[in-house]
This record gives structure tokens, C-alpha cells and sequence, in this order.
């Protein structure tokens, strides 16, 4: 079967390895990181599946396993996950019956194996090993029609992925304030004037400050308002995708009036129907000094928070105010179901 790997956007993590992915409901936060630290590691199945079973199955309703063999494939799905497998003998829906503890099959001639967790998206993004946030996953070359077969007209450029249908597993609860407690609201301002675009129609610009001081990681010097190569790119669970050259804004209305006009920043606004997200809530930009080369992210003193899961560690709510370094595969959760997965630029 073909290496390649694509997913679309959602809200179940995919922990991917060289050999197998493993992919757990979003309900199973604390699983992820001793996971992704076996992955990494080169495990297979067998440790993937003892890892999983080590805590329980009576508290893991759902998960799905696809493992890559030199002969065969190897996929378990239980709960939820259901998997289109094609091969030379044909194609093969496999789902776990009720009353079940899984539904496994080891498939040989595997040319495609498609694994729907919510809805049934595009797989229009690129899948490597690390950590992503998604809706569907598919390894090996699709069959040509359906949603799965669906590709960008333009391979170098990521299309919007196609939101689920189906109401995806609720987020980890966080702490919730209430909308007129956001720090950062939207102000009746003049757009940007000159050659930068108003990419959404609700960016908001002010009078400049050029002595604004972006929070570095403490001890680190600021790197340059805009580096030659992007340090990583941003797959947002909304479709978009983001090179990181320059200072990112996210949130629901972000304003860039805090930079000059030969600094502006790009500015991404995301959809908060509950106001969960603030209006400027999110910073990521290049790294300078150690993390010369990597993004780094700053919470904006957001009013909900923005909860980091870095591969092989545990999840943390960012401090705001305080720079982190990204390695590829974070997963930044800014609430109202809005995700932001670090890549490769």
C-alpha cells in the first residue's frame, strides 16, 4: 500500500507513527501523550494496543488502530470508527458490532483504507507522523469517487477541509467566563489602510505602536518581524492553513492595531458561536535565539484560555503573557471546537 496519508479536520486525535496510527475520541486527552511517546519510539500494534487496554476498556468506548505491515495491513476499530478497506480481493467495510469488544481484520493486497470518525470530509491534508486533530483519516491511493477520493485542484495548495456533518465528541470541559469578562474586545476602529488586505472583513486597526513588545520566551531575544523561510505551517481545524513567516493573530475579530504598518501580522479570524474565543486571543509567531526556527505561542490573556498538547507531554493551558515553544504535531485548543495543529512548513 502507498505511504500516503491524508485527513480531514476535526476534533478526534490521530497519534501517528512511522507503522501504525492509533485514533482516540476527543474525550481521551490523557491517553495522547503516552501514546505519541510510544509511536515515536517505533512501536507496533501489539504495544499501541497494550498501551490502550492498560487503562481500562470499560472507559474507552471508541478508538480505531491501523497498523502497516510489509504484507499485510492490520485494522481494529471499536465503538464509533467504521473503516472502507480496498484491496485486490475487493472492498470491505469493517465496523464493531454491538455487544463486541472490537472488530479486527489483518488484509492483505491493501490498496486504500479509509477509517470515518464523524461526518465524511475531505481528506484534502497532508498526514505525518505526530499528533493531528481529525475527522477522517486515509492511507494509500483513494478510489475515484466519493468524498475520500476528493484531491485540491492544485496538489501544492491545501483546500479547505469539508466540516463534519455530525456533531463531533464534546471538547475537554475548560473554564468558561462570560462574554462581556473578554479583555481583548472588538473596537470600533478604521480598517488597516495601505497594501495590507482585509483577508476576513472583520480585522480592526488602530493608530500603530512601534514599541510594542511582543512577549518573547523569558531570556530569548524577539526574532525578526518577518524571517525569509516559514518555521511551520498552521492547519486550523476550520480548512485554513497558515505559514508561520511572520506574526500570526487568531480569534474571533483580532485586531493588529498594536503592530506598525510595515509589521502587519497575519490575522486569522475563527468562528466562536458561544464567545468562548476573545476577539484577539492568540499569538504565534517565529522563534529567535534557541528557538531559532520554531513557532512559538502566546495566550493574549484570552478569557477562556488556550490548552496546548505537545507530542509526548501532557496537556497544559497556556499562561498568559508567556511565550511556548511548537514542536510539529501541537495541537492548540482555543474552545467553540477551534483547533490549531502544528506542521512542517
Amino acid at each position: 500500500m502507498s505511504a500516503e496519508a491524508r485527513f480531514a479536520a476535526g476534533d478526534w486525535y490521530a497519534v501517528v507513527g512511522e507503522s501504525a496510527t492509533v485514533l482516540l475520541p476527543g474525550s481521551q486527552r490523557g491517553r495522547v501523550a503516552a501514546l505519541w511517546d510510544l509511536a515515536d519510539s517505533g512501536a507496533g500494534a501489539d504495544d499501541l494496543l497494550d498501551a490502550l487496554l492498560a487503562g481500562g476498556l470499560s472507559s474507552l468506548d471508541h478508538f480505531a488502530l491501523v497498523a502497516h505491515g510489509d504484507d499485510a495491513t492490520r485494522l481494529i476499530v471499536r465503538g464509533a470508527p467504521t473503516a472502507t478497506v480496498s484491496a485486490t480481493s475487493g472492498e470491505e467495510l469493517v465496523t464493531a458490532a454491538p455487544g463486541t469488544a472490537w472488530a479486527e481484520r489483518l488484509v492483505t493486497g491493501v490498496t486504500s483504507v479509509r477509517v470515518t470518525l464523524t461526518g465524511d470530509g475531505a481528506t484534502d491534508h497532508v498526514l505525518t507522523p505526530g499528533l493531528a486533530r481529525v475527522s477522517a483519516v486515509e492511507f494509500g491511493t483513494p478510489s475515484a469517487s466519493g468524498p475520500s477520493g476528493s484531491r485540491p485542484a492544485d496538489e501544492g495548495r491545501r483546500a479547505p477541509a469539508v466540516q463534519p456533518e455530525a456533531a463531533p465528541p464534546p471538547a475537554p470541559p475548560m473554564h468558561f467566563g462570560e462574554p462581556e469578562d473578554d479583555p481583548t474586545p472588538t473596537g470600533e476602529t478604521p480598517a488597516v489602510q495601505g497594501d495590507w488586505p482585509d483577508l476576513d472583513g472583520h480585522t480592526r486597526a488602530g493608530v500603530p505602536v512601534p514599541d510594542f513588545d511582543r512577549p518573547p520566551i523569558p531570556g530569548h531575544e524577539v526574532a525578526p518581524d518577518v524571517v525569509s523561510q516559514p518555521v511551520a505551517s498552521l492547519v486550523f481545524s476550520t480548512g485554513d492553513v497558515v505559514a508561520v513567516d511572520r506574526t500570526v493573530l487568531v480569534g474571533r475579530a483580532p485586531e493588529a492595531r498594536r503592530f506598525a504598518s510595515q509589521d502587519q501580522p497575519h490575522v486569522v479570524t475563527v468562528p466562536s458561536p458561544h464567545q468562548e474565543i476573545s476577539s484577539t486571543h492568540l499569538e504565534i509567531r517565529p522563534g529567535a535565539g534557541a528557538d531559532h526556527g520554531s513557532a512559538i505561542a502566546t495566550d493574549l490573556g484570552s478569557t477562556n484560555g488556550t490548552v496546548l498538547a505537545q507530542p509526548g507531554l501532557d496537556a497544559e493551558e497556556l499562561r498568559p503573557g508567556i511565550a511556548v515553544s511548537l514542536i510539529p504535531g501541537a495541537v492548540l485548543d482555543l474552545g467553540d471546537g477551534v483547533t490549531i495543529q502544528v506542521t512542517n512548513p
